[in-house]
Protein backbone atom coordinates (compact mmCIF):
# COMPACT_ATOMS: atom_id res chain seq x y z
CA UNK A 1 0.00 0.00 0.00
CA UNK A 2 1.33 3.76 -0.87
CA UNK A 3 -0.82 6.53 0.18
CA UNK A 4 0.29 9.61 -1.93
CA UNK A 5 -1.31 13.38 -1.20
CA UNK A 6 -3.32 14.79 -4.72
CA UNK A 7 -5.13 17.10 -6.47
CA UNK A 8 -5.60 21.05 -5.22
CA UNK A 9 -3.53 20.43 -2.08
CA UNK A 10 -0.31 19.96 -4.39
CA UNK A 11 -1.91 22.42 -6.45
CA UNK A 12 -1.73 25.25 -3.76
CA UNK A 13 1.18 24.43 -2.25
CA UNK A 14 3.13 24.88 -5.43
CA UNK A 15 1.51 28.27 -5.99
CA UNK A 16 2.56 29.09 -2.92
CA UNK A 17 -1.24 29.54 -1.79
CA UNK A 18 -2.86 28.30 1.83
CA UNK A 19 -3.87 24.82 1.75
CA UNK A 20 -7.32 24.30 2.97
CA UNK A 21 -8.73 20.64 2.10
CA UNK A 22 -6.41 17.67 1.69
CA UNK A 23 -7.42 14.80 -0.72
CA UNK A 24 -5.49 11.43 -0.38
CA UNK A 25 -5.09 8.08 -2.88
CA UNK A 26 -3.92 4.84 -1.84
CA UNK A 27 -2.96 2.32 -4.13
CA UNK A 28 -2.69 -1.42 -4.25
CA UNK A 29 -5.06 -1.82 -1.46
CA UNK A 30 -8.37 -3.14 -1.15
CA UNK A 31 -11.54 -1.85 1.17
CA UNK A 32 -10.93 -4.26 3.57
CA UNK A 33 -7.26 -3.16 4.13
CA UNK A 34 -8.70 -0.04 4.95
CA UNK A 35 -11.74 -0.77 7.07
CA UNK A 36 -8.83 -3.34 9.07
CA UNK A 37 -6.82 -0.09 9.44
CA UNK A 38 -9.80 1.77 11.41
CA UNK A 39 -10.80 3.83 8.19
CA UNK A 40 -14.71 4.60 7.99
CA UNK A 41 -16.50 4.33 4.54
CA UNK A 42 -18.11 7.06 3.51
CA UNK A 43 -18.33 6.68 -0.89
CA UNK A 44 -21.32 5.77 -2.54
CA UNK A 45 -20.38 5.51 -5.94
CA UNK A 46 -16.59 4.71 -5.31
CA UNK A 47 -14.74 3.76 -2.35
CA UNK A 48 -13.41 7.09 -0.55
CA UNK A 49 -12.85 5.89 3.85
CA UNK A 50 -12.01 9.04 6.45
CA UNK A 51 -9.25 8.64 8.33
CA UNK A 52 -9.67 7.44 11.74
CA UNK A 53 -7.70 10.72 12.91
CA UNK A 54 -7.57 13.47 11.30
CA UNK A 55 -11.00 12.55 9.25
CA UNK A 56 -9.20 13.50 5.56
CA UNK A 57 -10.47 11.93 2.71
CA UNK A 58 -8.34 8.54 1.31
CA UNK A 59 -9.72 7.32 -1.49
CA UNK A 60 -8.71 3.72 -3.28
CA UNK A 61 -7.42 4.78 -6.85
CA UNK A 62 -10.10 4.04 -9.60
CA UNK A 63 -10.41 4.24 -13.14
CA UNK A 64 -14.00 5.58 -14.59
CA UNK A 65 -15.67 4.60 -18.12
CA UNK A 66 -18.17 6.76 -19.74
CA UNK A 67 -21.43 4.88 -19.91
CA UNK A 68 -24.49 7.21 -20.12
CA UNK A 69 -24.79 11.39 -20.85
CA UNK A 70 -24.63 13.28 -18.02
CA UNK A 71 -22.44 13.52 -14.84
CA UNK A 72 -23.74 9.98 -13.21
CA UNK A 73 -22.98 8.52 -16.33
CA UNK A 74 -20.08 6.50 -15.10
CA UNK A 75 -18.72 3.22 -14.45
CA UNK A 76 -16.33 3.06 -11.48
CA UNK A 77 -13.54 0.65 -10.95
CA UNK A 78 -11.21 0.63 -8.27
CA UNK A 79 -8.58 -2.09 -7.57
CA UNK A 80 -5.16 -2.44 -6.15
CA UNK A 81 -3.60 -2.92 -9.43
CA UNK A 82 -4.78 0.64 -10.73
CA UNK A 83 -1.97 2.52 -10.90
CA UNK A 84 -1.17 6.33 -9.41
CA UNK A 85 -1.11 6.66 -13.33
CA UNK A 86 -4.01 5.86 -13.85
CA UNK A 87 -5.77 7.26 -11.30
CA UNK A 88 -4.16 10.52 -12.17
CA UNK A 89 -4.99 10.54 -15.63
CA UNK A 90 -8.67 10.35 -14.79
CA UNK A 91 -8.78 13.95 -13.39
CA UNK A 92 -10.03 17.27 -15.38
CA UNK A 93 -7.14 20.31 -15.34
CA UNK A 94 -3.38 19.28 -15.33
CA UNK A 95 -2.61 21.33 -12.91
CA UNK A 96 -5.18 19.35 -10.65
CA UNK A 97 -3.53 15.83 -11.92
CA UNK A 98 -0.38 15.64 -9.58
CA UNK A 99 0.62 14.02 -6.71
CA UNK A 100 3.44 14.11 -3.85
CA UNK A 101 4.89 11.15 -2.07
CA UNK A 102 5.70 10.97 1.63
CA UNK A 103 8.91 12.27 1.09
CA UNK A 104 7.53 15.33 -0.67
CA UNK A 105 8.24 14.25 -4.23
CA UNK A 106 5.85 15.58 -7.31
CA UNK A 107 4.69 12.94 -9.44
CA UNK A 108 3.51 15.04 -12.61
CA UNK A 109 2.70 13.07 -15.39
CA UNK A 110 0.57 15.37 -17.36
CA UNK A 111 2.35 18.39 -17.11
CA UNK A 112 0.88 20.34 -14.62
CA UNK A 113 3.54 22.57 -13.14
CA UNK A 114 4.22 23.83 -16.41
CA UNK A 115 0.84 24.72 -17.07
CA UNK A 116 1.44 26.82 -13.42
CA UNK A 117 4.25 28.36 -14.63
CA UNK A 118 1.88 29.43 -18.04
CA UNK A 119 -0.85 30.18 -16.13
CA UNK A 120 -2.96 27.59 -18.18
CA UNK A 121 -6.41 25.22 -17.56
CA UNK A 122 -5.67 22.79 -19.58
CA UNK A 123 -7.55 19.09 -19.86
CA UNK A 124 -5.59 16.27 -19.27
CA UNK A 125 -7.24 14.23 -21.30
CA UNK A 126 -10.20 13.91 -24.08
CA UNK A 127 -11.94 12.31 -21.14
CA UNK A 128 -12.53 15.92 -20.09
CA UNK A 129 -15.44 15.52 -22.42
CA UNK A 130 -17.38 12.51 -20.72
CA UNK A 131 -18.22 14.84 -17.42
CA UNK A 132 -19.88 18.24 -18.08
CA UNK A 133 -19.74 19.33 -14.45
CA UNK A 134 -15.96 20.06 -15.53
CA UNK A 135 -17.10 22.88 -17.66
CA UNK A 136 -18.11 24.18 -14.67
CA UNK A 137 -15.27 23.33 -12.47
CA UNK A 138 -13.07 25.05 -14.99
CA UNK A 139 -15.15 28.28 -15.32
CA UNK A 140 -14.74 28.33 -11.46
CA UNK A 141 -11.35 27.85 -11.43
CA UNK A 142 -10.92 31.18 -13.77
CA UNK A 143 -13.00 32.98 -11.42
CA UNK A 144 -10.18 31.70 -8.96
CA UNK A 145 -7.12 31.80 -10.16
CA UNK A 146 -7.48 35.23 -12.35
CA UNK A 147 -4.46 35.70 -14.13
CA UNK A 148 -4.68 32.20 -15.30
CA UNK A 149 -6.21 31.38 -19.55
CA UNK A 150 -7.57 29.00 -20.51
CA UNK A 151 -5.85 26.67 -23.40
CA UNK A 152 -7.67 27.35 -27.05
CA UNK A 153 -7.84 23.60 -27.21
CA UNK A 154 -10.08 22.75 -23.68
CA UNK A 155 -12.25 25.49 -24.68
CA UNK A 156 -12.54 23.81 -28.77
CA UNK A 157 -13.47 20.45 -26.64
CA UNK A 158 -15.67 22.63 -24.14
CA UNK A 159 -17.78 24.20 -26.91
CA UNK A 160 -17.79 20.26 -28.59
CA UNK A 161 -19.54 19.39 -25.30
CA UNK A 162 -22.21 22.28 -25.24
CA UNK A 163 -22.92 21.37 -28.94
CA UNK A 164 -23.40 17.16 -28.02
CA UNK A 165 -25.97 18.42 -25.44
CA UNK A 166 -23.60 17.29 -22.90
CA UNK A 167 -24.69 20.18 -20.45
CA UNK A 168 -28.51 19.78 -20.54
CA UNK A 169 -27.51 16.48 -19.15
CA UNK A 170 -26.29 18.58 -16.02
CA UNK A 171 -28.86 18.37 -12.60
CA UNK A 172 -29.87 21.63 -10.82
CA UNK A 173 -28.14 20.72 -7.57
CA UNK A 174 -24.62 20.26 -9.04
CA UNK A 175 -25.18 23.52 -11.70
CA UNK A 176 -25.76 25.37 -8.04
CA UNK A 177 -23.21 23.87 -6.12
CA UNK A 178 -20.52 24.68 -8.72
CA UNK A 179 -22.15 28.21 -9.45
CA UNK A 180 -22.47 29.33 -5.81
CA UNK A 181 -18.62 28.39 -5.29
CA UNK A 182 -17.66 30.40 -8.43
CA UNK A 183 -19.51 33.41 -7.33
CA UNK A 184 -17.73 33.11 -4.16
CA UNK A 185 -14.12 33.44 -6.20
CA UNK A 186 -12.14 36.51 -6.32
CA UNK A 187 -13.32 37.61 -9.90
CA UNK A 188 -16.75 35.92 -10.39
CA UNK A 189 -17.12 37.49 -13.68
CA UNK A 190 -14.54 35.43 -15.40
CA UNK A 191 -16.54 32.13 -14.46
CA UNK A 192 -19.79 33.86 -16.62
CA UNK A 193 -17.08 34.82 -19.61
CA UNK A 194 -15.69 31.39 -19.77
CA UNK A 195 -19.56 29.94 -19.66
CA UNK A 196 -20.69 32.63 -22.46
CA UNK A 197 -17.34 31.80 -24.66
CA UNK A 198 -17.79 27.75 -24.55
CA UNK A 199 -21.78 28.23 -25.15
CA UNK A 200 -22.66 26.78 -22.08
CA UNK A 201 -23.98 29.92 -20.13
CA UNK A 202 -26.87 30.08 -22.97
CA UNK A 203 -27.80 26.55 -22.37
CA UNK A 204 -27.76 26.75 -18.31
CA UNK A 205 -28.78 30.63 -18.17
CA UNK A 206 -30.32 32.32 -21.46
CA UNK A 207 -31.43 34.69 -19.04
CA UNK A 208 -27.84 36.06 -18.49
CA UNK A 209 -26.64 34.77 -21.59
CA UNK A 210 -29.03 37.43 -24.01
CA UNK A 211 -28.04 40.86 -21.57
CA UNK A 212 -24.53 40.37 -23.81
CA UNK A 213 -25.09 42.92 -26.61
CA UNK A 214 -27.80 44.63 -24.91
CA UNK A 215 -26.91 48.97 -24.97
CA UNK A 216 -27.90 50.78 -21.84
CA UNK A 217 -27.99 54.84 -22.20
CA UNK A 218 -24.32 55.92 -21.92
CA UNK A 219 -24.63 58.75 -19.98
CA UNK A 220 -25.85 56.62 -16.87
CA UNK A 221 -23.89 53.65 -18.04
CA UNK A 222 -20.40 54.19 -20.27
CA UNK A 223 -19.56 50.65 -20.29
CA UNK A 224 -23.25 50.83 -22.60
CA UNK A 225 -23.34 46.79 -22.81
CA UNK A 226 -25.65 45.23 -20.08
CA UNK A 227 -23.49 42.22 -20.32
CA UNK A 228 -20.52 44.28 -19.44
CA UNK A 229 -22.14 45.83 -16.22
CA UNK A 230 -23.50 42.86 -15.13
CA UNK A 231 -19.65 41.41 -15.00
CA UNK A 232 -18.66 44.83 -13.44
CA UNK A 233 -20.94 44.38 -10.77
CA UNK A 234 -20.04 40.99 -10.06
CA UNK A 235 -16.52 42.13 -9.26
CA UNK A 236 -17.90 44.78 -7.27
CA UNK A 237 -19.42 42.53 -5.16
CA UNK A 238 -16.29 40.44 -4.76
CA UNK A 239 -14.41 43.04 -3.50
CA UNK A 240 -16.59 44.54 -1.34
CA UNK A 241 -16.51 40.89 0.12
CA UNK A 242 -20.21 39.79 -0.03
CA UNK A 243 -22.01 36.99 1.28
CA UNK A 244 -23.38 34.71 -1.83
CA UNK A 245 -27.44 36.24 -1.36
CA UNK A 246 -25.77 39.45 -2.26
CA UNK A 247 -23.77 38.02 -5.10
CA UNK A 248 -26.18 36.01 -6.53
CA UNK A 249 -28.75 39.27 -6.12
CA UNK A 250 -25.99 41.08 -8.43
CA UNK A 251 -26.01 38.36 -10.78
CA UNK A 252 -30.08 38.25 -11.30
CA UNK A 253 -30.77 41.99 -11.13
CA UNK A 254 -30.70 43.30 -14.62
CA UNK A 255 -32.15 40.26 -16.30
CA UNK A 256 -35.14 42.32 -17.87
CA UNK A 257 -33.20 44.46 -19.46
CA UNK A 258 -32.53 40.99 -21.60
CA UNK A 259 -36.31 41.07 -22.34
CA UNK A 260 -36.59 44.88 -23.62
CA UNK A 261 -37.82 45.05 -27.57
CA UNK A 262 -35.08 46.25 -29.29
CA UNK A 263 -37.21 49.61 -30.43
CA UNK A 264 -37.24 50.71 -26.90
CA UNK A 265 -33.08 50.51 -26.54
CA UNK A 266 -31.19 51.78 -24.58
CA UNK A 267 -33.99 52.57 -22.55
CA UNK A 268 -35.35 49.82 -20.48
CA UNK A 269 -38.67 51.03 -18.38
CA UNK A 270 -40.17 48.43 -16.78
CA UNK A 271 -36.86 46.07 -16.66
CA UNK A 272 -37.24 45.86 -12.90
CA UNK A 273 -40.31 43.99 -12.33
CA UNK A 274 -39.12 41.73 -15.68
CA UNK A 275 -35.85 41.13 -14.25
CA UNK A 276 -37.82 39.84 -10.76
CA UNK A 277 -40.15 37.29 -12.76
CA UNK A 278 -36.93 35.92 -14.62
CA UNK A 279 -34.86 36.03 -10.99
CA UNK A 280 -37.60 33.91 -9.13
CA UNK A 281 -38.02 31.36 -12.91
CA UNK A 282 -33.56 31.24 -12.57
CA UNK A 283 -34.00 30.19 -8.84
CA UNK A 284 -36.18 28.20 -9.25
CA UNK A 285 -34.54 26.24 -12.04
CA UNK A 286 -31.34 26.13 -10.08
CA UNK A 287 -33.06 25.29 -6.98
CA UNK A 288 -31.59 28.25 -5.56
CA UNK A 289 -31.94 27.96 -1.62
CA UNK A 290 -34.82 30.80 -0.12
CA UNK A 291 -32.50 33.41 1.16
CA UNK A 292 -30.70 34.25 -1.80
CA UNK A 293 -33.75 33.85 -4.10
CA UNK A 294 -35.57 36.21 -1.96
CA UNK A 295 -33.24 38.64 -1.67
CA UNK A 296 -32.62 38.26 -5.73
CA UNK A 297 -35.96 38.71 -6.48
CA UNK A 298 -35.93 41.94 -4.08
CA UNK A 299 -33.27 43.89 -5.45
CA UNK A 300 -34.91 43.33 -8.85
CA UNK A 301 -37.58 44.84 -8.31
CA UNK A 302 -36.06 47.79 -5.30
CA UNK A 303 -32.88 48.71 -6.96
CA UNK A 304 -34.12 51.57 -9.22
CA UNK A 305 -36.05 52.92 -6.06
CA UNK A 306 -33.03 52.18 -4.31
CA UNK A 307 -30.75 54.42 -6.49
CA UNK A 308 -33.60 57.40 -6.47
CA UNK A 309 -33.23 57.38 -2.85
CA UNK A 310 -31.83 60.87 -1.94
CA UNK A 311 -34.91 62.27 -3.55
CA UNK A 312 -37.12 61.03 -2.00
CA UNK A 313 -38.75 62.25 1.09
CA UNK A 314 -39.62 60.81 4.61
CA UNK A 315 -42.95 58.94 3.15
CA UNK A 316 -41.47 57.49 0.20
CA UNK A 317 -38.54 56.29 1.89
CA UNK A 318 -40.96 54.72 4.53
CA UNK A 319 -42.70 53.58 1.68
CA UNK A 320 -39.97 51.32 0.62
CA UNK A 321 -38.98 50.33 3.85
CA UNK A 322 -42.44 48.86 4.13
CA UNK A 323 -42.13 47.30 0.68
CA UNK A 324 -39.07 45.74 1.47
CA UNK A 325 -40.09 44.40 5.29
CA UNK A 326 -38.06 46.21 6.63
CA UNK A 327 -38.83 45.57 10.16
CA UNK A 328 -39.03 41.76 10.15
CA UNK A 329 -36.12 41.68 7.84
CA UNK A 330 -33.25 44.08 8.78
CA UNK A 331 -30.41 42.09 8.16
CA UNK A 332 -31.99 41.32 4.22
CA UNK A 333 -32.84 45.16 3.78
CA UNK A 334 -28.85 45.88 4.86
CA UNK A 335 -27.94 43.06 1.88
CA UNK A 336 -30.00 44.96 -0.06
CA UNK A 337 -28.77 48.25 0.27
CA UNK A 338 -24.58 46.71 -0.36
CA UNK A 339 -26.07 44.59 -4.24
CA UNK A 340 -27.78 48.31 -4.65
CA UNK A 341 -24.19 49.85 -4.20
CA UNK A 342 -22.24 47.21 -6.08
CA UNK A 343 -24.35 47.65 -8.29
CA UNK A 344 -24.09 51.99 -8.90
CA UNK A 345 -20.28 50.96 -8.50
CA UNK A 346 -20.23 48.07 -11.39
CA UNK A 347 -19.58 51.38 -14.03
CA UNK A 348 -17.13 51.84 -15.90
CA UNK A 349 -15.66 54.80 -13.87
CA UNK A 350 -17.66 54.93 -11.32
CA UNK A 351 -15.85 51.86 -8.82
CA UNK A 352 -14.77 54.51 -6.21
CA UNK A 353 -17.60 56.48 -6.59
CA UNK A 354 -19.60 57.78 -3.24
CA UNK A 355 -22.85 55.86 -2.47
CA UNK A 356 -24.94 57.49 0.14
CA UNK A 357 -28.20 55.62 -0.89
CA UNK A 358 -27.10 53.11 1.38
CA UNK A 359 -25.63 55.03 4.46
CA UNK A 360 -28.43 57.13 4.27
CA UNK A 361 -31.57 54.30 4.24
CA UNK A 362 -29.33 52.28 6.66
CA UNK A 363 -29.39 55.22 9.09
CA UNK A 364 -33.24 55.61 8.42
CA UNK A 365 -33.60 51.65 10.07
CA UNK A 366 -31.49 51.90 12.40
CA UNK A 367 -33.38 55.48 13.66
CA UNK A 368 -36.72 53.56 13.05
CA UNK A 369 -35.73 50.28 15.03
CA UNK A 370 -35.20 52.33 18.34
CA UNK A 371 -38.22 53.37 18.36
CA UNK A 372 -40.24 51.65 21.18
CA UNK A 373 -42.99 50.00 19.45
CA UNK A 374 -44.10 48.70 22.61
CA UNK A 375 -44.92 51.59 24.15
CA UNK A 376 -46.05 53.36 20.74
CA UNK A 377 -48.74 50.34 20.54
CA UNK A 378 -49.91 51.34 24.72
CA UNK A 379 -50.17 54.68 24.18
CA UNK A 380 -52.56 54.16 20.97
CA UNK A 381 -54.55 51.20 22.72
CA UNK A 382 -54.94 53.91 25.88
CA UNK A 383 -56.72 55.99 23.58
CA UNK A 384 -59.10 53.54 22.46
CA UNK A 385 -57.45 52.75 19.62
CA UNK A 386 -58.22 48.99 18.04
CA UNK A 387 -56.83 46.58 15.26
CA UNK A 388 -55.54 48.21 12.37
CA UNK A 389 -55.45 51.72 14.17
CA UNK A 390 -52.07 50.40 16.46
CA UNK A 391 -50.37 49.55 13.18
CA UNK A 392 -51.44 53.12 11.53
CA UNK A 393 -49.61 54.67 15.15
CA UNK A 394 -46.90 52.75 15.13
CA UNK A 395 -46.66 54.24 11.28
CA UNK A 396 -47.10 58.17 12.16
CA UNK A 397 -44.62 57.16 14.94
CA UNK A 398 -41.86 56.49 12.18
CA UNK A 399 -42.90 58.62 9.70
CA UNK A 400 -42.63 61.64 12.09
CA UNK A 401 -39.06 60.36 13.34
CA UNK A 402 -37.67 60.48 9.66
CA UNK A 403 -39.25 63.75 8.98
CA UNK A 404 -37.55 65.03 12.37
CA UNK A 405 -34.08 63.80 10.97
CA UNK A 406 -34.65 65.36 7.67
Amino acid sequence: MKIYQVGGAVRDRLLGRPVSDRDWVVVGATPQDMLDRGFQPVGKDFPVFLHPGSHEEYALARTERKTAPGYHGFSVHAAPDVTLEQDLSRRDLTINAMAEDADGQVIDPHGGQRDLAARCLRHVSPAFAEDPVRILRLARFAARFTDFTVAPETLALMRAMVEAGEVDALVAERVWQELSRGLMEARPSRMIEVLRDCGALARLAPELDRLFGVPQPEQHHPEIDTGAHLLLVLDQAAAAAAPLTVRYACLCHDLGKGTTPREEWPRHIGHEGRSARLSASLSERWRVPNEARELAALVAREHTHVHQSMGFGPEARLRLMDRCDAWRRPDRFEQLLLACECDARGRTGFEARDYPQRERLAADLHRLQALDQRAISADAIARGVKGPGIGHAIHQARLEALTAAG
